[in-house]
């Protein structure tokens, strides 16, 4: 198992460390509750080094992202950043990743921890037109503080005006007197606010205990794998492996808005003929109706008790206080409002339909 720049210091907060996507990873810190609380109404910070860069480089750079992925990466400046998805040649996704222009002919990709080297593979196969790759993945150390308050924290120790990035734009600049290769992004995954901060490992634990320091005012709690995903479940942002896969298509999964037709991309005659004629199923959310969890792999039923679905995500929204969840349907049953029975072992509970994010803060 692979581990962070940060693992010690995970260990030294008592963190319980599980393996994920091929690295040791801290799940919580003692209470997910509180760390998903934290990061609602304060601050938290998310180790999440194990995320995956690639720099694409050189006077191709831009026609390579175009062909492998299905926002129009053309749109962008310098300074801002695009989420995106790369469709493969049989209607399903690859990996959704961030797209950020550095410069002119310079991109960084950031793409999902356990497809790195499917990813890697996958890219370089379709690069006949000469872009210069580099993988940098080993080197970079990735820290999500999120949060109503995190733009408080990071701001005692840049002098960045993080006020003046907007949402999916970033900065270069410092933290304290490290400057070297520093990147502040105004992205996430909680849809709490906040800042993602791209530094090299060797910098990672006096930027962690830097951050730390200037959040104690703020009550900053470090979160783990389990608060960022009931974080991201409230908003109802995609996951990787659960509610997108090799399987299902950016079409069938609500990404239609990062599925640009005004360029050719990979599979992108398929993916337009889906989008004019309609997917036969949609990825909807839920909220429980009768008190349950629902959790990935259960089936999800029409009101007659025959099977239309199956869950992809699910939990017990800490925020709300009830189950919510989010689940592949036959398109008829899509529709805001509609009722589902969720098969939670030999029961069948109600659900309705509901359009995400469930947590509307």
């Amino acid at each position: 198992m692979k581990k962070t720049a940060l693992y010690d210091k995970h260990v030294a907060l008592g963190a319980k460390m599980v393996p994920f996507a091929g690295f040791e990873m801290p799940v919580n810190y003692g209470s997910q509750i509180e760390e998903h609380h934290a990061v609602r109404k304060s601050v938290g910070m998310f180790d999440v080094s194990h995320m995956g860069e690639f720099i694409v480089r050189g006077p191709q750079a831009l026609d390579l992202i175009q062909k492998v992925s299905s926002n129009d990466a053309a749109k962008l400046t310098r300074g801002k950043v695009q989420y995106s998805c790369m469709p493969n040649d049989k209607g399903g996704i690859v990996d959704d990743l961030l797209v950020y222009m550095l410069k002119p002919e310079e991109y960084m990709l950031v793409v999902n921890a356990s497809n790195i080297e499917k990813d890697w593979e996958w890219i370089n196969s379709h690069n006949d037109m000469g872009a210069a790759l580099e993988n940098i993945s080993d080197n970079i150390s990735l820290l999500a503080v999120q949060g109503p308050n995190a733009i408080h924290v990071i701001q005692k120790l840049t002098k960045l005006n993080l006020s003046e990035i907007p949402y999916y734009h970033f900065g270069t600049g410092n933290i304290g007197d490290i400057t070297d290769g520093l990147i502040i992004s105004a992205t996430g995954y909680t849809g709490a606010g906040g800042f993602e901060v791209y530094m090299y490992n060797e910098y990672a634990p006096a930027i962690w205990d830097a951050i730390m320091e200037a959040g104690q005012e703020y009550n900053i709690k470090p979160a783990g794998l389990g608060a960022r995903d009931t974080l991201r479940l409230e908003m109802g942002y995609a996951l990787y492996g659960n509610d997108i896969d090799e399987t299902t298509s950016p079409i069938e999964a609500g990404l239609g808005w990062i599925t640009k037709f005004t360029k050719d991309f990979i599979n992108s005659d398929f993916l337009k003929r889906q989008k004019e004629e309609g997917p036969k199923r949609r990825l909807v959310g839920f909220e429980m109706v009768d008190k349950g969890i629902p959790r990935h792999g259960y089936d999800l039923l029409n009101k007659n008790g025959e099977k239309i679905g199956l869950v992809t995500s699910g939990t017990m929204s800490p925020s709300l206080g009830i189950g919510i969840g989010m689940g592949y349907v036959q398109s008829e049953y899509a529709k805001q409002g509609t009722e589902l029975l969720v098969s939670v072992r030999n029961r069948q509970l109600k659900a309705n339909v509901v359009r995400p994010p469930f947590y509307k803060g």
